[in-house]
């Protein structure tokens, strides 16, 4: 079984390479944004709590999130794996995900870090917000700004897993294929 953790700044390539690492494993994608669109959607108590604090305009506490990937494993239990994307983001929740992995005798495998220079960031997203319609990927200065925030916020949890030795680093700049070979080396060792 592989359970990935799949690390990048916005405009690193995670969701590309997430689509090819699902088609060649068959993971099962774990999206904190689409577990709870689709638990909001499903109008489960998870669901109904999280709508409730997202109308107010606060943050989903990591229990709530948490409990939604436990719901998604519970519901894969013959699954391969899972590749994890764009969580954890703090220390306190890569702890939180090891817990309730081993509540069900999982573990994280691996965690792979796409690495991308702001610069290369910076022009991908603005290339991305002339089709994504997303006004957070059109604008400079919020690019570089969340690229900062990542920077500032998630380099605690790359050294997190470097202290399980499941940290893994790759170039995120090159041919698509490339990338993806190395992911797979990494995900075949």
């Amino acid at each position: 079984m592989i359970n990935l953790v799949l690390f990048g700044p916005p405009g690193a390539g995670k969701g590309t390479q997430s689509e090819n690492i699902i088609q060649k494993f068959g993971l099962i994608h774990l999206s904190t944004g689409d577990l709870l669109r689709a638990e909001i959607g499903a109008g489960t108590a998870l669901g109904l709590e999280a709508k409730k604090l997202m109308d107010q305009g606060i943050l989903v506490p990591d229990a709530v999130v948490i409990g939604m990937i436990e719901n998604k494993i519970n519901d894969n239990k013959t699954a391969p794996g899972f590749i994890f994307d764009g969580f954890p983001r703090t220390v306190a929740q890569a702890e939180a995900l090891d817990q309730v992995l081993a509540k069900h005798d999982l573990e994280i495998t691996t965690m792979i870090a796409l690495e991308v220079n702001e610069e290369v960031l910076t022009s991908r997203l603005l290339e991305r917000g002339k089709t994504s319609g997303r006004p957070d990927d059109q604008n400079e200065e919020l690019i570089r700004k969340r690229v900062q925030e990542y920077n500032n916020k998630t380099a605690p949890v790359a050294n997190y897993y470097l202290g399980q030795h499941k940290f893994n680093s790759i170039n995120g700049i090159g041919e698509i294929d490339q990338i993806f070979a190395e992911i797979v080396a990494i995900l075949e060792s």
